[in-house]
């Protein structure tokens, strides 16, 4: 599927639950937090990646996809592609020079 269709599908779904009402881009990147902290609830007292059960990885999967329809639906209102600022970002980036302690 397509951004462009997930985007609309992500509205109908939205609309037909009355809560594109609730989808200002305040309360997107509120929701957006939110759902990253879940992300990192998965992780908590793990020592590494190869501490996570099948039932983590199902979870962790389940809660990056909410990140990304909060993220989309972010996107949607700044009427901008994720694809393309991600590439904006990836070229400013490789500009960049970071200093790491050895």
């Amino acid at each position: 599927m397509e951004y462009k269709e997930i985007v609309k599908e992500l509205h109908n779904f939205d609309k037909n639950r009355g809560w594109d009402k609730y989808h200002s881009l305040i309360s997107l990147s509120r929701a957006l937090g939110i759902e990253s902290s879940e992300v990192e609830k998965i992780f908590l007292w793990k020592s590494s990646d190869k501490d996570l059960s099948k039932k983590d990885i199902d979870d962790l999967k389940m809660e990056i996809a909410d990140v990304l329809i909060y993220t989309f639906y972010m996107c949607d209102k700044l009427n901008v592609s994720p694809k393309d600022i991600v590439k904006q970002k990836l070229d400013i980036n490789k500009t960049r020079h970071w200093k790491f302690d050895k």
